[in-house]
């Protein structure tokens, strides 16, 4: 903090620079991690990338029926569902990717504090 009691406002963007490095490297691990999504106990599995990349399609043949496609359509559905979802969890973890925000130090700028 400054001799004026207002927070040093030179430290605060060196920390908000170093959390948007921080993010933006992280989205970028998330981008290239691939996740899969899975449907039918294992009947079709889907693997894509963080980035939205689809990267393979995994049928196996007992799911195959000429005579009931519209279920082998539901569980690619379904396993694309879940791939998106497991892609999404890398970057919107509860913890936003392991980025530690508590580190800022606001220096009473919000009312508390000293």
């Amino acid at each position: 903090m400054s001799d004026s009691g207002m927070p040093d406002m030179n430290a605060l963007l060196q920390q908000a620079q170093a959390m948007s490095q921080q993010l933006m490297a992280q989205q970028a691990e998330a981008a290239s991690t691939e996740v899969e999504g899975v449907a039918g106990g294992g009947a079709v599995t889907i693997r894509m990338t963080g980035g939205g990349e689809f990267v393979s399609v995994k049928i196996q043949p007992s799911a195959v029926d000429p005579d009931d496609v519209e279920m082998l359509e539901d569980l690619v559905l379904a396993a694309l569902n879940d791939a998106v979802a497991n892609a999404a969890n890398l970057v919107e973890g509860p913890d936003l990717g392991g980025m530690d925000l508590g580190g800022i130090d606001l220096g009473g700028l919000l009312g508390g504090g000293d």
